[in-house]
């Protein structure tokens, strides 16, 4: 019987699967969870993609919570992926483009400030009395 300390790796039988992680009894009966952020790697939407009901799984012992219960990850037993390169950020946009931007942003705050369409009659409308 294998000895359920934290790095221990033993195999169980997925007991109930959850919104947030999945059961996980062994043989001697003990039970731990395997949180959703320790199925995998990658993000899980759906646990039920990666675990089944009735499944034997290996998992490894990461610890007892306060209340003695077992923190299980499966994740720690997979091979971390290669970094996925990110997207480079979007530098300066073109001179030709700055300056286009640069000129319209100019025309139009002289338009507005020139007073721009003047209302007919004079200061802008008639006063209610």
């Amino acid at each position: 019987m294998v000895q359920l300390d934290s790095g221990a790796v033993a195999e169980g039988r997925v007991t109930r699967v959850t919104d947030f992680g999945a059961f996980i009894q062994f043989e001697n009966g003990e039970t731990g969870l395997v949180h959703i952020s320790q199925i995998a790697h990658s993000f899980v939407r759906n646990i039920h993609d990666h675990v089944r009901e009735g499944e034997n799984i290996e998992v490894k012992v990461l610890g007892r919570d306060e209340r003695g219960r077992l923190d299980l990850s499966i994740k720690e037993l997979l091979e971390e992926p290669e970094e996925v390169p990110r997207p480079r950020a979007i530098g300066r946009q073109s001179p030709q483009f700055e300056a286009k931007l640069r000129s319209f942003m100019r025309d139009a705050k002289e338009r507005t400030t020139a007073g721009g369409p003047k209302k007919p009659g004079g200061s802008g409308g008639k006063r209610k009395k």
